[in-house]
C-alpha cells in the first residue's frame, strides 16, 4: 500500500490536493469513437467490442443473455449465498419502499383553481452491473430492487461478461431473485451507449443506473439529457475519521476492504495525531502485505486540529463512503452535507452498506456528492403535475397572465388566456 501525509490546510484546498493526487475520475476519457460504433455499427458492433475487452477467452455471438440462463444459475447457488442475497434485496426493498413520499396531493389555490402534484414511474430502466476485477451481484440487486419499488414496468440489466463469454452465474442468479426482464451480455461504454439509443435487439431505456469505472461514467457523461442517470459512481472511494481510542486494527480493515475495488480508489484517513495515524498505517502495511488485492492501493493520512475541522473536511471532499469511527466526530454526523453514505460509530463499517445493511451502494464519487444522492426510488421516478381552471378562476387570473405575457413581448400567451373570459364562448365537453 502507498501512503502519504499532508499538512492541515484550509478544508477545500486539502480536498482538492488530495483527489489531485489520486486523479480526477468520472468520466476522463474520450468515448466518442465508441459512440460511434454502437450508432453506426449496433449490434456487431457491441458484440465486436465486447468480445475484444471482456470475453477474450470466447467469441460471443449474441447479447441476450435467456432468463432462463439466469433461473438455473439460481437453482445451482449454494442456498448460503442465496438467502444472503436474499436478505439483501429484502433488506434493500424495506429502506427503499419507505423513501417512497411521492403520494399525489391536490392542492387547492385561492384563485379557485387546483393543481395535482405526484410523481410517476418512468416506463424503462436499464441496471449496470460491473464486472472484471470483480464480480457484483450486489451492484445488480442495489440497481434493480429501487427501480421496482418505484414502479418500473421494463427492467433491463446489463454486466460485462467474463473471458469465457458468459456473465458470472451469481450475478446471473441475484436477477432472477430480483425478476428482472431482459438480460444483456456486455460492458463499459458500449453498453451504455447500447442502453440509451438501442441498437437492433435492444430497446432503449429512459433511465441508467449502476457504477462503472472512467469508461461507463464518461458514456454516463456523454447520453445525460438523452436519458436519466443516477449518478457519476465509480471509482470507489472511503474516507475515515478516527480517534486516540480507534480501533486501528478494525480501521485498517476497513481501509483495506474498500482498497479491493482498485488501485484508482481513493482512501483518506483522518485522525487527531501523527502517533494515530502512524498506528493505522502501521496496520493497513500488515494486512496488505498479506492480501495482494490491496497491496497497489493508495492512502492520504491528515492530521486534524479538531473533530470539527474533520467534519468541514469531509464536506469539502465529499467523499463516497465516510466513516465517522470515535464518539466525538460520530454525535456530528448530522453536518455531514455531502456523503454519499456516512457509517456512524466503530461497528458501522462500510462493507455492510456495500452488502446487506439496506442502505444502497449506488453512490455519488468523485465529490459529486454534492449534486447528487444514493440510488433510491426517485433515480427511476419523475414529478408530475396537472392543472384545472374553471370560469371564475380564468376570470381571476387572466387579467394579470395577460400583463405579464405582454411585458415579456408574448401577447398570444395573454390573448389565449382572455378568450376563456367570455362566458358566452362555445365550449365543447
Amino acid at each position: 500500500m502507498i501512503h502519504r501525509r499532508l499538512e492541515w490546510t484550509e478544508p477545500e484546498k486539502l480536498a482538492a490536493e488530495i483527489r489531485e493526487w489520486f486523479g480526477s475520475g468520472s468520466g476522463d476519457v474520450d468515448v466518442s469513437a465508441i459512440a460511434d460504433a454502437v450508432a453506426q455499427g449496433g449490434d456487431r458492433a457491441v458484440i465486436e467490442l465486447t468480445n475484444r475487452y471482456d470475453a477474450t477467452e470466447a467469441t460471443i455471438e449474441s447479447l441476450e443473455v435467456g432468463l432462463g440462463q439466469a433461473e438455473e444459475a439460481l437453482e445451482d447457488l449454494d442456498p448460503g449465498l442465496e438467502a444472503a442475497l436474499r436478505t439483501a434485496a429484502e433488506n434493500v426493498r424495506l429502506v427503499a419502499e419507505a423513501q417512497l413520499g411521492g403520494d399525489e396531493k391536490k392542492v387547492e389555490l385561492p384563485q379557485g383553481q387546483s393543481v395535482i402534484v405526484g410523481e410517476v414511474a418512468v416506463v424503462s430502466a436499464g441496471i449496470y452491473a460491473p464486472g472484471g476485477r470483480a464480480t457484483y451481484p450486489s451492484s445488480l440487486i442495489m440497481g434493480c430492487v429501487p427501480a421496482r419499488v418505484a414502479g418500473v414496468e421494463r427492467l433491463v440489466v446489463v454486466s460485462p461478461p467474463g473471458p469465457d463469454g458468459k456473465i458470472d452465474r451469481t450475478t446471473l442468479a441475484a436477477a432472477a431473485i430480483c425478476g428482472v426482464d431482459e438480460i444483456y451480455a456486455m460492458g463499459g461504454a458500449q453498453a451504455i451507449f447500447a442502453l440509451a439509443r438501442g441498437t437492433e435487439s435492444i430497446e432503449p431505456v429512459d433511465v441508467i443506473a449502476g457504477p462503472g469505472n472512467d469508461w461507463v461514467q464518461a458514456a454516463k457523461k456523454a447520453v445525460f439529457g438523452e436519458v436519466g442517470i443516477d449518478s457519476l459512481a465509480g471509482p470507489s472511494d472511503l474516507m475515515i475519521v478516527i480517534g486516540e481510542d480507534t480501533d486501528t486494527g478494525i480501521a485498517a480493515l476497513d481501509l483495506c476492504a474498500q482498497a479491493e475495488h482498485g488501485s484508482e480508489s481513493p482512501l483518506l484517513a483522518v485522525g487527531p495525531s501523527d502517533s494515530a495515524l502512524d498506528g493505522l498505517v502501521a496496520e493497513v502495511d500488515r494486512i496488505a502485505a498479506d492480501n495482494p488485492s490491496v497491496k497497489d492501493c493508495r492512502l492520504t493520512c491528515v492530521v486534524a486540529p479538531d473533530a470539527n475541522l474533520a467534519i468541514e473536511l469531509a464536506n469539502s471532499f465529499a467523499p463516497e463512503h465516510l466513516q465517522l469511527m470515535d464518539a466525538e466526530s460520530a454525535n456530528m454526523a448530522d453536518r455531514i452535507r455531502t456523503a454519499g453514505c456516512v457509517f456512524t460509530g466503530p461497528e458501522s463499517a462500510t462493507a455492510f452498506g456495500d452488502y446487506i445493511a439496506g442502505s444502497n451502494h449506488i453512490l455519488p464519487t468523485d465529490g459529486t456528492g454534492k449534486i447528487f444522492g444514493p440510488l433510491s426510488p426517485q433515480t427511476f421516478r419523475r414529478k408530475t403535475a396537472r392543472v384545472s381552471l374553471d370560469h371564475a378562476a380564468v376570470c381571476r387570473l387572466a387579467g394579470p397572465l395577460d400583463a405579464v405575457a405582454r411585458a415579456e413581448g408574448l401577447p398570444v400567451h395573454g390573448k389565449s388566456a382572455t378568450a376563456r373570459m367570455d362566458p358566452d364562448r362555445s365550449r365543447n365537453g
